[in-house]
């Protein structure tokens, strides 16, 4: 009798690794892994390849157009790159298509911004501006024929008005006449304008 009770008792060793069997599920089931897991098993719907998290894909570098130094196929502002999922991620791609990824199959496109551009280059501008500035050629490159006539006819302005479109032109606050951006080497010195408002004050930061 004393044999089977003792047999039939549960060592201190046994119930521990049993207590963390039950801790290690419990953290399984509830974090990414069991999302996953139910996922799979139907309980959650796939999620759509551009929602994944950050280090769940990789996206390549836009492919730059050599004559506008800006990204192919940009419209409105926008272009598009091919981003890919890591390799064992499921998730749905850009058809809709539930897909288990090998880390080389697209999953989706990531807009990115880019500028609009007629012809004009940055590099001819500030040259034009600093050798022949007090003709008004600078001016006339960039679509201000007024301004450059008159910096012709008054030598730039005494030599202070070519000073000025030199400042402004360098630091690309004077543009072409069209609006249009100025051509510059993708990976070159552009400037950004970053305008700032109340809804920037008020906007959230998220980390990942």
């Amino acid at each position: 009798m004393a044999a089977a009770r003792a047999s039939g008792a549960a060592s201190p060793e046994v119930v521990a690794a049993q207590l963390l069997g039950v801790l290690w599920l419990a953290t399984v089931t509830t974090g990414s892994w069991g999302a996953a897991a139910t996922a799979a098993a139907g309980g959650e719907e796939t999620l759509k390849c551009e929602d994944l998290r950050v280090g769940q894909y990789i996206c390549k570098d836009p492919k730059i157009n050599d004559a506008t130094q800006e990204p192919v196929n940009c419209t409105n502002y926008t272009a598009h790159v091919s981003c890919f999922p890591a390799p064992n991620i499921t998730c749905k791609d850009f058809s809709g298509n539930e897909t288990h990824f090998t880390g080389n199959e697209v999953g989706f496109l990531r807009p990115i911004s880019c500028r609009n551009v007629n012809g004009y280059s940055y590099k001819v501008a500030v040259a034009l501006s600093l050798f022949l500035g007090w003709l008004g050629a600078d001016r006339f490159y960039l679509g201000y024929p007024a301004l450059g006539l008159l910096k012709f006819c008054t030598v730039g302005f005494c030599g202070i008005g070519s000073l000025i479109d030199f400042i402004l032109i360098s630091m690309q606050i004077v543009g072409p006449s069209d609006g249009s951006s100025y051509i510059i080497d993708y990976y070159g010195t552009r400037l950004t304008r970053l305008s700032i408002t109340n809804e920037t004050f008020r906007k959230t930061q998220l980390y990942p």
